[in-house]
């Protein structure tokens, strides 16, 4: 019985093809739209937490000044600044940390031969490197003699390298920092670019004590990267480093920070989360098509109904029970939601596959939202061509076959 109303229903559709097509169109679009975007959506979440993981893995960063929003915020006027002690300080006194690195950075131009280039020098040590987990691509790490006598080696980061060197080998060369002569002693592995929009891949690293000699003037770090160990939650670990921090800075029980401990984590959460309720915010709006679509629906098949008024007197008449005149135009109605909905989850995915090649963003698509917007759809059929299939099923026959 199921089997000749499939029939009967898909006969009805293909009588009249451009009709039906218009009246799944919304479907088509309210489950494609749904799709493309929550695939694209998803694609974007991980695409930020992939970036965010460039910076490196369980880190968190300490800067002098008020407790803020984002790590880009300066530093507070009043507080004191960092130093080497404290990075040791942490690094021996916090079990959870793995490494602890000083970083003090400066934009300068560096000089090769005839080519001048803008970019990001950073004094640090050889903990940057694991801390950041940013290993080398060719070369060595910092010596620790280097690193005492803060002698004038560098690494160069992948851009930089290719503005000053293009396709030679750096190593053993000399460039200029000012009037600082440093020799490159390796090449870092290109990261790209942060979740910030900024390049990582545009920077020289120098020994930290070498930067804070012979380019800042003084002993100050700026900041702290601290990169806790595996299994070890950086909660704990942040509050482990707030506690030592404000008894090495003499803060009273009372009085705030005057230090920031941020958690890398919470940026790849605010992040995603923005994303999320974009993300769902679109969907939303992309998913009123499917209640239009359904109306349509709902809307054709009441004027179908009018159109077979003999066809129903007569099937009536031979005998065909309300439940299986009912049943006929109920199936008719999910038969063309379902087809709407399988036409737009194919559409959805290609629009999402488009959109993450574009957006150069990982192609995610969630099976659980492929498989609920198929039920949806059959939902979406039952729920709008209940009304339809009803009114033919209480026609009385005899009026029925009355009218022309």
């Amino acid at each position: 019985m199921l089997y000749e109303a499939v029939r009967l229903a898909l006969q009805a559709i293909l009588r009249n093809m451009f009709r039906s097509f218009l009246t799944v169109l919304g479907i088509v679009i309210g489950v494609a739209a749904v799709i493309a975007m929550v695939t694209v959506g998803q694609g974007s979440t991980d695409q930020v937490e992939a970036d965010v993981s460039t910076l490196g893995t369980n880190l968190l960063m300490i800067r002098p000044g008020q407790p803020s929003q984002g790590p880009g915020s300066g530093v507070g006027g009043t507080a004191a600044s960092l130093t080497l002690k404290d990075v040791d300080a942490i690094e021996e006194q916090i079990g959870s940390v793995l490494v602890a690195t000083p970083s003090n950075s400066r934009a300068m131009t560096v000089i090769f031969g005839n080519v001048n280039y803008s970019t990001t020098v950073t004094g640090t040590d050889t903990r940057f490197l694991t801390a950041r987990d940013w290993p080398l691509s060719s070369g060595r790490a910092f010596y620790e003699s280097e690193l005492r006598t803060g002698s004038s080696a560098c690494i160069l980061g992948s851009t930089v390298r290719e503005k000053l060197f293009g396709s030679s080998d750096p190593l053993g060369a000399s460039i200029r920092l000012k009037q600082i002569s440093c020799r490159v002693i390796g090449t870092l592995e290109a990261k790209g670019a942060s979740s910030f929009g900024t390049d990582q891949d545009d920077i020289v690293l120098i020994p930290i004590r070498a930067f804070q000699r012979r380019i800042a003037g003084n002993q100050d770090v700026s900041l702290i990267f601290a990169s806790i160990r595996n299994g070890i939650s950086t909660d704990k670990a942040k509050a482990d480093i707030e506690r030592l921090m404000r008894e090495r800075r003499r803060i009273g029980p009372f009085e705030e920070d005057d230090f920031n401990v941020f958690d890398m984590k919470q940026i790849s959460s605010m992040l995603t989360g923005i994303t999320s309720v974009l993300t769902g915010l679109l969907s939303a709006v992309a998913a009123v098509s499917l209640l239009v679509g359904g109306i349509g629906i709902m809307n054709i098949m009441l004027v179908s109904v009018t159109e077979r008024t003999r066809e129903i007197g007569i099937r009536l008449a031979v005998g065909a029970t309300e439940g299986q005149v009912l049943l006929q135009f109920l199936v008719e109605s999910i038969v063309l939601s379902v087809i709407g909905g399988l036409i737009g989850i194919v559409l959805g995915l290609g629009l999402g596959l488009l959109g993450s090649r574009l957006l150069s963003i990982p192609f995610a698509p969630n099976p659980a939202l492929v498989l609920a917007a198929f039920v949806f759809s059959a939902m979406v059929g039952i729920v709008f061509g209940y009304f339809p299939a009803r009114r033919a099923a209480r026609m009385d026959p005899i009026e029925a076959l009355r009218h022309q």
